[in-house]
């Protein structure tokens, strides 16, 4: 006999058994296969009909000879061990209503990722102490004090740099005026004028536009001390329309990685100004809606439109 594992079950009476099975299932197999057949071409009924009987009757007997010596090798196979990895919660699998609530189901599910997890956690926790740091954490934290602080830098290109972006752009559109003041140090403010039509305050910093101002060619654009005044709108609706659309279009062109192209592509729109009015809009051709020119340009075709004329 062999050696009983510690689960309870003997493997040889097992092993028997399954092959015991096998042997029951022929036999059943024979018998209806004798069913089957019926009786077979004989020289009278009388030899058919006792043939027939007789082999019926030794698969029936082989069936039963099966059936009892498998009954007798389920005996000696044995009762599995009551314990079992989920303890307890072994008792949920007897919930009649299994398919309902598949509760043990999932938490043998969750049980065997949670082995798979905790091995190779394990595996990955010795390749990491083979490749463990000379320094302690203690040590790093203690160099981390010693160690000046890096302050953040940012690009910021010099004023010169700034000042020859600009004056290409004002050799690109001659035309428009541009005038570049510093009142407070490298912020730069640019002063466009667009032929007679209008001029408009640019307050930048660095390359990056900051804000931006239109007020109409004939306004006032300096304040009582004598300096741009980069705070007060126009006092036309016209240009008030056009300051709030210079605005979307500063949210619009952003390139931060390319700030000299945002400038040029801003400059670019703002000079489709030149005709406010003088282009028809490109959706109803009306030169005026509501006493108004088209004070929209689009970003892309720079066209005209009335201001509700785009949507």
């Amino acid at each position: 006999m062999a050696d009983v594992m510690n689960v309870g079950v003997n493997l040889e009476a097992f092993s028997q058994a399954i092959n015991a099975i096998q042997a029951l299932r022929s036999s059943v197999t024979r018998v209806f296969d004798s069913l089957k057949d019926g009786m077979k071409n004989k020289e009278t009924l009388e030899r058919r009909e006792k043939a027939f009987i007789t082999e019926f009757q030794d698969n029936l007997q082989s069936v039963n000879r099966d059936l009892n010596e498998l009954e007798r090798l389920s005996g000696l196979v044995g009762r599995p061990s009551e314990s079992h990895p989920l303890h307890n919660s072994g008792l949920l699998s007897l919930d009649p209503v299994q398919d309902k609530t598949p509760l043990y189901s999932q938490l043998l599910q969750a049980y065997k990722w949670s082995n798979k997890l905790q091995y190779h956690a394990g595996l990955a926790s010795n390749l990491l102490n083979q490749q463990s740091l000379k320094r302690s954490a203690n040590q790093m934290g203690a160099s981390a004090k010693r160690r000046p602080k890096v302050q953040p830098s940012t690009l910021v290109p010099p004023p010169q740099y700034v000042d020859d972006v600009i004056t290409r752009i004002g050799r690109m559109f001659p035309d428009m005026s541009i005038e570049l003041f510093r009142p407070n140090g490298t912020s730069a403010v640019l002063l466009v004028s667009l032929g007679k039509v209008l001029k408009a305050i640019v307050v930048m910093r660095s390359l990056f536009i900051d804000r931006t101002i239109v007020r109409g060619f004939s306004e006032n654009i300096y304040s009582e001390d004598g300096k741009l005044d980069i705070w007060s709108k126009s006092q036309y609706q016209v240009f008030q329309k056009v300051t709030d659309h210079a605005t979307t279009a500063l949210l619009h062109y952003q390139l931060p990685q390319m700030p000299d192209v945002v400038v040029r592509s801003f400059m670019t729109w703002l000079r489709s100004y030149i005709k406010l009015f003088q282009s028809p809009c490109q959706r109803c051709g009306r030169f005026l809606q509501d006493g108004l020119p088209p004070t929209w340009r689009d970003f892309r075709t720079l066209e005209a439109f009335h201001d509700t004329c785009r949507m």
